[in-house]
């Protein structure tokens, strides 16, 4: 950690910390404007950034002042010769190591869309019923990871299945870095258990797919004309009492030059789910021109990847031994229990480690 404000975390990863220090004080000053509020869409994005950039700092600078102390009792200690103060150095040197590992993690998040909420979805993929339990029980898995790290999780979209499960389903998650945690959770997931809906209690192995595009504001640079649009409007087929069964409000969107469809049923009106809609389209469409530019086209979001043998980046077995493995990074847990519950940070991790 360099005194000057620059932080080298990772190798070719720098943080700014005197440049993100000016921008704060910048956006303060844009929001003290008298003609801020406006354009209310904007001045709210102005304040989520500002609240952001605000909280990095504060906490960069606070280890800066912690790790410029440690210094001076490091000093101190080379001349005493009581041993409680160098255990009591030791101590404070690993307390300040930890919070620098804690935020080094951040600043891997530099993607452009890093920062922002994200809309994660889920489709069961070859294994039949299996497939459709073990979609649910991933549905279970993100939302629990959401909540251990105080993100809200809304279902916006949910097709269940006939005898067990989902079809498929998506979340809008919203909270800091979730786009930025996530994206390193699409592909194929597969799972290997005896079938509890096998009679003869056969090894299954079942897929499901997770899809995850960041959620973007409206004035985004992405264009969407009206008229590459096909709307169609149904009804909710989900809960939600007598409204959803009497009225169209569910919303389908075809974007007709790149064949994308999405749909959202969670609110009552019409006009919420047509809005959540755009919101998931202007994602996947920012994602796929994403792709475009990248070797790796075929692998990132925004062109559908089949969820079956060959495209997996995760296995979950628990016959005959319990074990979660992703195939990207070797990384692994044997409390299958645990990682269903949400605990999947350690996968998160490797995989952008390796990534940078």
């Amino acid at each position: 950690m360099k005194s000057s404000g620059s932080v080298s975390a990772l190798p070719g990863v720098y943080f700014d910390l005197d440049r993100k220090a000016e921008e704060v004080n910048e956006l303060k000053i844009l929001s003290g404007q008298a003609d801020f509020w406006n354009d209310q869409k904007k001045a709210a994005e102005t304040g989520r950034r500002l609240e952001t950039l605000d909280s990095e700092v504060q906490a960069w600078t606070k280890l800066r002042d912690e790790t410029r102390q440690l210094e001076e009792y490091v000093a101190l200690a080379q001349h005493e010769e009581d041993t409680s103060v160098a255990d009591a150095v030791e101590q404070q040197f690993k307390d300040v190591k930890k919070k620098f590992e804690a935020l080094e993690f951040t600043v891997m998040f530099a993607g452009p869309y890093d920062a922002n909420n994200a809309i994660l979805s889920i489709h069961a993929g070859t294994g039949g019923v299996d497939a459709q339990d073990w979609a649910q029980m991933l549905e279970r898995m993100f939302i629990r990871f959401a909540e251990r790290h105080k993100w809200k999780a809304e279902i916006i979209d949910r097709v269940v299945a006939n005898e067990a499960g989902i079809k498929s389903v998506a979340i809008e998650i919203d909270g800091r870095f979730a786009y930025g945690y996530l994206k390193s959770e699409a592909g194929s997931h597969r799972l290997v258990r005896m079938s509890p809906f096998n009679a003869d209690g056969k090894r299954q192995t079942s897929f499901a797919l997770v899809e995850v595009i960041p959620e973007l504001p409206d004035d985004n640079s992405i264009v969407i004309k009206d008229d590459e649009l096909q709307i169609d409007f149904f009804r909710s087929s989900g809960p939600g009492g007598q409204n959803v069964n009497k009225t169209s409000s569910a919303v389908r969107i075809t974007h007709k030059p790149t064949g994308i469809v999405v749909a959202c049923q969670s609110e009552r009106s019409q006009h919420q789910n047509r809005e959540l809609a755009m919101k998931m389209l202007r994602g996947k469409l920012a994602e796929l021109q994403q792709s475009e530019r990248s070797e790796l086209a075929a692998s990132i979001k925004g062109k559908h990847t089949a969820a079956g043998f060959g495209n997996r980046i995760r296995s979950y077995v628990l016959q005959p031994n319990q074990l979660v493995k992703d195939e990207r990074t070797n990384y692994e847990e044997t409390d299958f229990n645990s990682v269903l519950d949400g605990n999947i940070d350690g996968f998160i991790e490797a995989y952008l480690r390796m990534k940078k």
